[in-house]
């Protein structure tokens, strides 16, 4: 196992490095170990992060010795519960590059993903780093990254063969069997066509199947206004082609991926979080107009990322040119708005 330096910036952060966001709590520990394996499989360098702020108060004494002994003692503190995360990583063969930040958690991890290749977090942590994270600033890092961000939450410790980290949080529920396949959601978005590109290269870097899921949500009273009674059955062919067309469109960039398309009755988030359950990664966009991606910037994303049960990849917005010629491959989903 490499090790760099304890301190220092984002400047000189390898190209395609992972970068993950560590507090102590057994959250960031299941995002430290998922971050480690992702690491040894693309066999690119892990920079294992923490931060830490000045209190207001002290920052701003009178007192500029008080201040200096209280950004020592949060130094320290930082440095611990890195050193006790780099122990958790003996016997890996990951290039591992440690580094103590200061600064608000959100900003130091939207700088780094400047550089980076991957940013891993957990789905909740302390309050200090990750904590925060998932808290005001939920959105901030899945919305902003210039990288995709896995979010690990804390129930996949099961499946990294430490099933106790999830105990303290009521989480050690025995785990489904997970199949080999990754999931991603769709709804005609733009954003969640990218996604499924980025789905087709993660199924096919790891050598898995990959779903590919539409969910027509139940019509309810936020509906009341359609005029005329919508013919489900009408409405379930008509996507049922248009999903063909995309499935086509997918497997012509990836012809080596086994690609299955379905068809689902049910709210977004639940299905995603079902799907969770038992694929090996779950993706999606970050925006979108309604269904899947739309979700991840209003109230419902923040109820996938917290409740789902197992890794979450959210893919920010890109240009790619694969994107071009899906019109060629027949009728597009219209996005819901």
């Amino acid at each position: 196992m490499g090790s760099g330096h304890a301190e220092g910036s984002s400047q000189g952060l390898a190209q395609h490095g992972i970068v993950v966001g560590v507090d102590g709590s057994d959250q960031s520990t299941c995002a430290l170990l998922w971050a480690a394996r992702e690491a040894e499989r693309r066999r690119a360098p892990l920079y294992v992060v923490t931060a830490y702020t000045v209190p207001v108060f002290a920052a701003s004494s009178m007192d500029a010795g008080y201040a200096t002994v209280d950004d020592d003692v949060m130094r320290e503190s930082a440095q611990s519960v890195l050193n006790e995360s780099l122990a958790r990583l003996e016997g890996m063969s990951v290039d591992v590059h440690p580094r103590v930040e200061t600064g608000d958690a959100a900003g130091v991890l939207l700088d780094f993903s400047e550089e980076a290749e991957l940013m891993v977090v957990g789905s909740r942590g302390r309050g200090g780093f990750v904590g925060r994270l998932l808290g005001s600033v939920s959105s901030a890092l899945p919305a902003h990254a210039k990288c995709p961000t896995a979010v690990i939450p804390v129930c996949t410790g099961a499946r990294l063969g430490h099933p106790e980290l999830g105990r303290k949080q009521g989480k050690d529920r025995p785990a489904a069997a997970v199949e080999p396949v990754v999931v991603v959601g769709v709804d005609g978005s733009e954003q969640a066509r990218m996604a499924s590109l980025a789905a087709a290269e993660e199924a096919r870097s790891r050598g898995l199947a990959l779903r590919v899921i539409c969910s027509v949500a139940p019509f309810n009273g936020s509906l009341a206004w359609v005029p005329a009674p919508v013919d489900r059955e009408a409405l379930h062919a008509d996507l049922a082609v248009q999903l063909a067309a995309g499935r086509d469109w997918l497997q012509s960039h990836f012809p080596d991926v086994d690609i299955r398309v379905d068809l689902v009755d049910g709210p977004p988030a639940e299905i995603l979080i079902e799907a969770s359950a038992t694929s090996e990664l779950l993706v999606v966009g970050t925006r979108g107009r309604g269904g899947f991606a739309g979700m991840l910037m209003g109230s419902t994303s923040q109820g996938v990322l917290h409740h789902a049960r197992g890794p979450v990849l959210i893919v920010p917005d890109k240009a790619d040119p694969r994107l071009e010629d899906r019109s060629s491959f027949g009728p597009m989903i219209a996005p819901t708005r």
